[in-house]
């Protein structure tokens, strides 16, 4: 069955119909964070500000990640998720205060409160996308929820490329800003939509029932346990590694040799390429014919392959500068200067070269979610293993920002990445050999269950 045919006479109530608005959640909330910061520095032509917001954002994601299962078990899935996105848009319009007085201080605020709410709002989409659909259809849900949310990156892009066209600045103007505050208010709003986990019913008639907690304090000792556990101690490298590139791709290599309608323009590509990524990856994930472990095997086998050609071909790029714009007017070291996307000669290697790490990315964040969903199905425990990998995953990030905050070479950095990349591998492969073709059921507490909004 394709994509396409999963959406045919989906209910309200469906598993998919909810993995398809929490898409629309994080289309309008992260994907509208994600497409600004891939103009490196928020679109600013200082990166220091972006830098140091995003250092604030990923230590407090750092905490609420690894937190935000047990709050979304304990609060539901609804409210969590509006009050996180109203925190996207309290970041996006801090850039306009930063555009008129230079004070990047409430920005870095922003950005801190920002990590709070992303940390929350990806422990419930994690729950959803991965507890919701049954086990043969998690690679399919995965991809569906990741073509929706890319294709806010996509609309992102759109949106400074068509607003910047004729603009000489090198940073964005208040209205792409005052563009992606009422997008993600809508995101936020949109999270009122979801239905209470305990009324979604899957295709096969089977209801996705959640066990329900009120202790705070059995919550905490269960989060404690994340960190004895072998399988979450083995992705930990993972983990780390899955937003690291981030940093990287958006301020040395986009921030720093394409002018500012110029990334908008790559950010199409960039995030689109993604939806293709997670689409293609979807038909081996779920390939029936091949056992859990092989199918694993196989796409690990593709991710590091395709991971060890874009980094050489991105090594190759590197060797020809040092440096992006600086503050006080100093240009690029490029050859030639900042590329623009009409000088074809110029500008197609290095875009197509951005490109395909949106690709990459796509594929090593599937795995990982394909390969955390098949630990178990039971959704209390996905919503911690979710926000576990958000939680390390931004452990990773906030090194990554600094390192570009501290001016630590492009080389440098370049490799730190790729050497990262290639330890994760290992540990992921030990993991996916251990999994088995079924992973353990969820057992439903029915004493004191109910129809309200728990997780």
């Amino acid at each position: 069955m394709g994509l396409l045919d999963k959406f045919r006479g989906a209910s309200y109530f469906s598993p998919m119909t909810q993995v398809v608005l929490v898409g629309f959640v994080c289309f309008l909330c992260p994907g509208m964070f994600n497409a600004l910061n891939g103009m490196g520095g928020g679109g600013q032509v200082d990166r220091t500000t972006g830098n140091n917001a995003n250092t604030a954002l990923y230590c407090t994601f750092i905490i609420f990640g690894v937190l935000g299962g047990a709050i979304v078990n304990l609060c539901g899935v609804r409210w969590t998720i509006f009050g996180s996105g109203l925190t996207y848009a309290l970041y996006s319009s801090s850039y306009i205060y930063l555009n008129h007085t230079g004070n990047g201080a409430f920005t870095i605020a922003a950005g801190a409160i920002l990590g709070i709410g992303a940390g929350i709002l990806w422990a419930a989409q994690g729950m959803i996308m991965v507890s919701y659909p049954r086990e043969e259809e998690k690679g399919r849900y995965i991809a569906v929820f990741w073509i929706i949310f890319n294709m806010g990156g996509m609309l992102g892009g759109i949106l400074p490329f068509a607003i910047n066209y004729n603009s000489t600045k090198d940073s964005l103007s208040d209205g792409v800003y005052i563009a992606f505050v009422i997008l993600e208010c809508i995101g936020a709003a949109l999270g009122l939509a979801l239905a209470p986990p305990s009324k979604v019913v899957r295709e096969d008639g089977s209801s996705v029932v959640l066990v329900k907690y009120t202790s705070v304090r059995i919550e905490a000792v269960e989060i404690l346990k994340l960190f004895m556990n072998p399988m979450m101690l083995a992705l930990l490298p993972m983990c780390f590694a899955s937003n690291f590139f981030y940093s990287y791709q958006f301020g040395p290599i986009n921030g720093s040799i394409f002018n500012i309608r110029t990334r908008g323009f790559n950010n199409i590509f960039y995030w689109g390429a993604q939806m293709i990524g997670a689409y293609a990856l979807s038909f081996l994930l779920d390939n029936q014919r091949m056992t859990r472990k092989t199918r694993g095997i196989i796409a690990l086998g593709i991710v590091a392959v395709f991971f060890n050609v874009v980094w050489g071909g991105t090594l190759k790029l590197q060797q020809k500068y040092t440096h992006g714009p600086l503050p006080g007017g100093i240009p690029t070291d490029y050859p030639g200067g900042l590329i623009d996307f009409l000088e074809s000669k110029r500008a197609a290697g290095p875009i197509i070269l951005y490109t395909l790490h949106g690709v990459g990315d796509a594929l090593y964040q599937n795995l990982a979610y394909w390969v955390i969903g098949s630990l178990t199905n039971d959704g209390q425990k996905l919503s911690r293993y979710a926000g576990f990998y958000k939680g390390i995953q931004s452990l990773g990030a906030t090194v990554a920002w600094q390192l570009d905050a501290k001016s630590v070479s492009y080389m440098n950095q370049l490799i730190g990445n790729w050497v990262l990349l290639g330890i994760s591998m290992f540990p992921m492969f030990y993991v996916v050999y251990t999994l088995k073709d079924h992973s353990e059921e969820t057992k439903v507490q029915t004493d004191d269950y109910d129809d309200r909004e728990k997780v």
